[in-house]
């Protein structure tokens, strides 16, 4: 039955390769923003690798076994030679005896077991029969008897549990391999339901490869609707990297050039307003002064001591003047002429042109592709057209057709001769049991002997007196010799059996599938056909010269690899040749290459602007005494701080007597801190501003001149780029725009050659189902277990022999005898047989029969030479 189905899995692997396209893979394009493809993943019933479970501990124990039996390697030239049906026993006997010498020799060892154990068995029991070998029921006593009985109660105990362990192995593995069989019929309707799955995956896997093209499609023409956004954006980008930093710096030069304006614009207010308030602060304080004289002249300063006082007063008028020098600062209108004549024309006008010609780019480039992107439109719908087509070469449905064919003949063969299989391994189970209670009752009888002997024995009780629980242990013990001699040998025979056949199907199927020796051997050029050098080639490409081994079917089967590429059906049908992205692109990249983007001539600064700025440069301003400026604005309204002046006046008028000249005095002071606060404080605030805005415009004229000569520079340099490099530049953005345009079918195309080679079609439903096969069912189910089953059996078995020989001698010790020794003053009397009568004891006449002889005196007697001296009779141990 396996072999059958093994055949029939080959035959389906040769309908799926022979239906089964092919490609090859190119490299990959690189494109940014790519698509992602994956097929959907495929679930398979059938695990990919098989346990044993705990019991696989025994197995690998019993391969050990079997290597150290049989340590050679595969036969491989034998195994050739029996395909090629070269082989010649009477020529490769000698191989054949080489390679099968360890199983020979087991084998041998077996036969002679099996025909010698009955044969000693027969006389051992005309032995006993004639109370020879131990049958005479009377036992010596020795000194060494108590350690004799233990000893050998032992070593029968140890052996008769080895004995047990071996028959729990066999059981075990009887077990194993009724409870795995049943699971044969949902292991192969398991690989039969995967194989359904591959079958009915591959038109979803087609139908979704086909359904990718769309969403590529969709992809394409989003890019080809965004071509603003995509191309547009990216060539405005470019141009703008150079360009847009010159304007950044043109339209920093406005600006420059109208915060100089509004700071001289304030400079110009700050300096009026200064002169006007000077001079109104001059005339104040000259008012002031002048009252102060006309008090300081009166009659009442000429005594003493008002006159020291007024004199002092007199003597600090000198510094009520004002700081000289503001109504002086020079004017800066004709500088702020200039640059109002600058600023006329709408500088900032000029520069949002600029700016608003790259806005305008994306725009520009859509319009002006309108007609390219409705031809690339109408190309990429003649390529889903044309994979459409390859789609529908695939030979799909005829390989549907033929595999399910096999698939429903391979199960309802399965379902026929499966019930065959597991009523002969009912049969089975049922012979193994019976094999195995044979040497269980065996050890059953020895336990049950040592029990009751162990328990029954008494060390007071002699030979003849033992009791009955001790006797029924000793007869238990010969019992199970008397079974051992009736069974072992059957057992035997089913071990030798058993053993041949485990340890060649371990060392000729299971050893070499694991290892792929078998496939190498199948590999064998020549070998399944005389004509073909590789059968696999021949069978499916009908060409055998291409390299297409049994092995590399496996490997890549096993590793989940699509049966294009296991089965190098490029040979057959090439799949590159069909999905060239050039056959089908080849014209939307030439016309997208070929794409002519004209823009207007942009100028970034015509003459009029150019001048305006070189007038800016030569406005003067950089001209401005901004030293002088500094320098008066540093400098307090007033020579004297008038609030300082008008508390010190205060002071020296307090001593004065009251009159016209302290009244006069005091008010002064009050008018000199109200001239402090209502003109000098905002003098000094205007001072301030005006220092910050001559400060502004010394920075923003300082090296005025290199500035605009640094900006003229760049926009030339600006103007030159856009008027010999925009061209180039808008050739390498096309053709990365249509890099990244067809690039999404590049990547669809690639991946659909990795999809069908590698991935659609998958193959490992066969890998996993010859698995199946021959390392699950026939390996595991059947060879493990019968290899574990012969080395249980076989142990216990031979393990007999001993449990033989110890039983013997330690019933002699449990059973009651039929006579013992007699002691008597240390000296051991003539065996005196229990059940004898005088008469039978001594066939001599009495001593007062007619008969006797005259009685003579007793001899002296003489201690034994032979027997230890007794003091008195020991108890029996």
């Amino acid at each position: 039955m396996a072999l059958t189905l093994s055949v029939l899995l080959l035959l389906l692997l040769l309908a799926l390769g022979r239906s089964t396209d092919s490609g090859e893979q190119p490299a990959p394009t690189d494109s940014p923003m790519h698509l992602h493809y994956e097929l959907p993943p495929v679930t398979y019933e059938t695990p990919a690798s098989y346990s044993a479970g705990p019991i696989s501990i025994l197995f690998q124990m019993v391969h050990l076994f079997v290597h150290v039996v049989q340590p050679n390697s595969f036969p491989e030239d034998i195994v050739r030679k029996i395909i090629k049906k070269e082989f010649e026993l009477s020529a490769d006997y000698d191989k054949v005896i080489y390679y099968e010498m360890g199983v020979i020799i087991c084998a041998v060892l077996g036969l002679l077991f099996i025909i010698l154990m009955p044969v000693v068995g027969y006389f051992f029991c005309l032995c006993r029969c004639c109370n020879k070998c131990g049958g005479k029921m009377h036992q010596r006593q020795k000194e060494s008897g108590p350690f004799r009985r233990k000893y050998f109660a032992v070593s029968l105990l140890v052996i008769s549990i080895i004995i047990s362990i071996g028959i729990l192995f066999a059981f075990f593995a009887n077990l194993h391999m009724r409870t795995r069989i049943q699971r044969t019929q949902k292991l192969a309707d398991s690989n039969l339901n995967d194989f359904r799955t591959l079958l009915d995956q591959i038109p979803k896997q087609v139908d979704y490869i086909v359904d990718q093209f769309n969403v590529t499609k969709e992809r394409g023409f989003s890019d080809l609707d965004n071509i603003n956004k995509v191309l547009g954006e990216n060539i405005r980008d470019v141009l703008g990297s150079k360009v847009i930093p010159v304007l950044d710096e043109v339209k920093a030069m406005v600006t420059a050039i109208k915060e100089t304006k509004a700071a001289l614009e304030d400079m110009e207010s700050s300096v009026q307003s200064l002169k006007q308030a000077s001079e109104h602060l001059n005339n104040n304080l000259t008012t002031v002064k002048r009252n102060m004289e006309v008090t300081l002249s009166s009659s009442e300063c000429s005594s003493e001591p008002m006159q020291q006082i007024c004199d002092n007063i007199r003597a600090s008028l000198g510094q009520l003047e004002g700081t000289p020098g503001l109504d002086e600062l020079p004017s800066v209108e004709s500088e702020l002429k200039n640059i109002d004549d600058i600023l006329a024309t709408n500088l900032d006008d000029l520069v949002d042109q600029g700016y608003a010609f790259f806005d305008n780019i994306p725009e520009d480039v859509k319009a002006q592709t309108e007609g390219i992107i409705r031809d690339a439109k109408r190309l990429l719908n003649g390529v889903s057209s044309e994979i459409k087509k390859v789609a529908k070469m695939l030979p799909i449905q005829g390989m549907l057709s033929n595999v399910t064919g096999y698939i429903n003949d391979t199960e309802t063969y399965i379902h026929q001769n499966l019930q065959k299989v597991e009523t002969y391994d009912s049969y089975w189970w049922l012979g193994t049991l019976i094999t195995c209670f044979l040497p269980t009752l065996i050890v059953v009888f020895f336990y049950l002997g040592l029990f009751c002997g162990v328990w029954g024995f008494d060390e007071h009780a002699t030979p003849t007196s033992r009791g009955c629980v001790s006797n029924t242990g000793g007869i238990f013990l010969m019992v199970g010799v008397g079974f051992t001699f009736l069974f072992c040998w059957l057992l035997m025979i089913l071990v030798v059996l058993t053993f041949t056949i485990g340890v060649n199907m371990q060392k000729l199927v299971c050893e070499p599938y694991a290892n792929r020796q078998l496939f190498q051997i199948l590999d064998t050029p020549y070998l399944l056909n005389k004509e073909w050098e590789y059968y696999i080639s021949g069978m499916v490409l009908k060409n055998p010269n291409v390299k297409l081994t049994f092995e590399q079917v496996y490997s890549d089967c096993k590793n989940d690899i699509g049966i294009y590429t296991t089965l190098k059906l490029d040979n057959f049908f090439n799949v590159s040749e069909h999905l060239n992205i050039e056959k089908y692109t080849g014209n939307i990249s030439s016309k997208l290459e070929n794409m002519n983007l004209n823009f207007d001539k942009t100028v970034l600064l015509d003459e009029e602007t150019r001048k305006k700025l070189q007038t800016f440069a030569n406005s003067g301003i950089q001209g401005i005494d901004f030293d002088a400026f500094l320098t008066q604005t540093d400098q307090a309204p007033v020579k004297v701080n008038l609030l300082s002046f008008a508390d010190d006046l205060e002071e020296k008028v307090n001593p004065l007597p009251s009159g016209n000249v302290k009244d006069d005095l005091q008010g002064q002071a009050d008018t000199i801190r109200k001239i402090h606060y209502e003109q000098v404080l905002p003098m000094e605030q205007s001072l301030s501003n005006l220092k910050e805005t001559v400060m502004t415009v010394q920075r923003t004229s300082s090296g005025l001149q290199d500035k605009v000569n640094n900006v003229l520079d760049s926009v030339d340099s600006a103007q030159n780029f856009i008027e010999n490099n925009t061209e180039d530049i808008i050739a390498e953005e096309v053709k990365k725009y249509a890099k990244i345009l067809l690039g999404h079918f590049e990547r669809y195309i690639q991946w659909v050659k990795e999809t069908i080679t590698e991935k659609m079609g998958s193959c490992k439903p066969v890998a996993t189902a010859l698995d199946s096969v021959i390392n699950v069912v026939l390996c595991g189910y059947i060879v493990h277990p019968l290899n574990l089953f012969w080395f249980g059996i076989g142990q216990a078995t031979m393990l007999l022999l001993p449990a033989v020989i110890f039983a013997v001698k330690l019933a002699k010790y449990y059973r009651r005898m039929n006579s013992e020794d007699v002691y008597d003053d240390g000296e051991i009397l003539p065996m005196k047989t229990l059940t004898e009568t005088p008469s039978e004891a001594d066939p001599r006449p009495p001593a007062d029969s007619p008969l006797s002889p005259p009685a003579r005196p007793p001899a002296p007697r003489r201690p034994p030479t032979s027997a230890p001296t007794w003091p008195h009779r020991p108890p029996w141990r």
